[in-house]
């Protein structure tokens, strides 16, 4: 009967997370992960195949995770333009709190591996799909409700909203000063309607 695992696979993962979110991919060598999740090569191999699957799997669960709680308000069906004002204000007061240098993973991924490999860049393109999608629905909805011009294309503002998103999250990962990141966060969603 083999023995029971001494860890928690959640549990690891969300150590993974927090170790790559700090120092990205490139410079967490494979000692420093087995020093943070408490489990030694050979048991860190056995469960996840290699460095990169590892970061793979943090990258899921990430999404599944931090992602779904980021993003419910954008995508759900009462979505509208002060829900994207309220994202954008979110996203800003992050930089006063302890996540000011770390960033999103995921945009900390698009930005440090999409281009490099296909793995991280399946997380990545899946992550910016999901943003424009919920901009989009947040957008139709403001449509409704008169905050967003009738001749404005849906589609091109909610690239504008997921490339200032990945923007802000560079903008957070770089340690930029509250004022610079809630300055970023009005001026991303100035076209919208005044309500």
């Amino acid at each position: 009967m083999p023995s029971p695992k001494g860890y928690k696979r959640e549990d690891v993962l969300d150590r993974a997370i927090e170790l790559f979110r700090r120092q990205g991919y490139s410079a967490t060598s494979t000692a420093e992960l087995v020093e943070e999740l408490g489990m030694n090569r050979k048991s860190m191999y056995a469960e996840f195949g290699s460095k990169q699957e590892l970061f793979e799997a943090a990258l899921e669960r990430y999404s599944e995770i931090n992602l779904a709680r980021v993003l419910s308000p954008i995508e759900a069906r009462g979505a509208n333009a002060q829900t994207i004002r309220e994202a954008f204000l979110g996203y800003a007061s992050a930089s006063e709190t302890r996540y000011r240098g770390l960033g999103c993973l995921m945009a900390n991924t698009a930005v440090e591996r999409a281009a490099l490999d296909p793995g991280s860049a399946r997380y990545v393109d899946a992550y910016l799909q999901r943003l424009a999608k919920g901009f989009r629905n947040a957008l139709e909805n403001a449509r409704k409700e008169g905050d967003v011009d009738d001749a404005a294309d849906l589609d091109d503002l909610a690239a504008h909203f997921v490339n200032s998103v990945v923007g802000i999250s560079a903008l957070l990962r770089a340690k930029a000063t509250p004022d610079q990141m809630y300055a970023a966060g009005r001026g991303a969603t100035s076209m919208l309607g005044a309500r």
